[in-house]
């Protein structure tokens, strides 16, 4: 049996900005592999700690299982080892294990265990569920806690005893409850199980996710504007409070701000920024619709905002 510690070592994902890539679309409208490749390439070469493949920013809900490979070996082919390749897996219990299957298949190094499909379950059903796709593939898992896979600090202490599951990503935003979970399994299951901030814009509240012991976050900025979202990381890391906040008051509230303004901008709005960086990803998909002319302008100053902080620090 492997542990989860040896998986979450085998993972290997170190400290610094984790990378989601956008799924670029062409003009017809189908997966546009050169452009992908070219997205991922520049995100590593940037210095991503590691790219999460047909994920939430990747609009997994829209992608056909064969997309969905395509575009996870294409990753995997980008990164040649550079860095680890997550893939998402969510629906049902079935097709979350079929994900899983082609995710292994495409070469991906672990799993994004994306909340299941429309019910909204009891703990017991949860945990089965999460263990069944742990089940599926000899990759390691982290389970993502959003919308309706919420988890009592007992059912985690589950997830951490089940052989495959590594880690959980918190996008519900509950801090005493994530305060009491990384309690109750460092108690519990003492180990290297894993924890990431998933929260959409995560680094506007990293500095309080890192106090409870989650010092691992998802950087949809990093998309966009990498070079902010390195300073940010560097100053987290080094404590330099007065540039982490210099960069949330200048450009992180901003944008956060903007993101409320319209549904479905916590990946259409980072499409867009994508494109302001020169990069032709299209538009996404529906049931997500783009934004706003006027606020893709408002973006465009706030990211030429934050390299202008990045250029007074200097």
């Amino acid at each position: 049996m492997t542990s989860s510690a040896d998986l979450a070592h085998r993972l290997g994902i170190p400290s610094g900005p984790l990378f989601f890539p956008v799924t670029p679309y062409g003009p017809d409208g189908s997966v546009d592999l050169g452009v992908y490749r070219a997205h991922v390439r520049q995100g590593v070469d940037a210095g991503a700690a590691a790219v999460f493949a047909c994920c939430g920013t990747g609009e997994f809900h829209a992608l056909t299982p064969e997309e969905f490979q395509d575009c996870v070996r294409a990753a995997v082919a980008e990164t040649a080892g550079r860095v680890p390749v997550v893939a998402g897996a969510g629906y049902g219990t079935a097709l979350a294990v079929r994900y899983a299957r082609l995710a292994a298949a495409a070469g991906a190094d672990g799993l994004l265990a994306l909340p299941p499909y429309l019910v909204v379950a009891g703990q017991e059903g949860l945990l089965r569920h999460y263990r069944e796709v742990a089940a599926a593939t000899p990759l390691p898992v982290i389970v993502y806690q959003r919308d309706n896979a919420v988890f009592t600090p007992e059912t985690v202490v589950e997830l951490a005893r089940t052989e495959g599951i590594i880690g959980l990503k918190d996008g519900l935003g509950d801090l005493d409850l994530m305060q009491r979970t990384v309690s109750a399994v460092r108690t519990e299951v003492p180990g290297d199980f894993l924890y990431f901030n998933g929260l959409p814009t995560a680094e506007q509240t990293q500095l309080a996710y890192r106090a409870i012991g989650v010092p691992l976050y998802s950087s949809a900025v990093f998309c966009f504007a990498p070079e902010v979202a390195l300073a940010f990381h560097r100053a987290l890391v080094e404590g330099d409070r007065a540039t982490a906040d210099r960069l949330l008051d200048g450009f992180y509230r901003p944008f956060v701000e903007l993101r409320a303004r319209g549904r479905g901008y916590a990946v259409s709005l980072v499409k867009a920024g994508v494109r302001l960086r020169g990069l032709a990803v299209g538009e996404v998909r529906p049931p997500l619709h783009e934004p706003d002319e006027d606020h893709v302008k408002q973006l465009a100053e706030i990211i030429e905002r934050g390299h202008a902080l990045l250029e007074e620090a200097q």
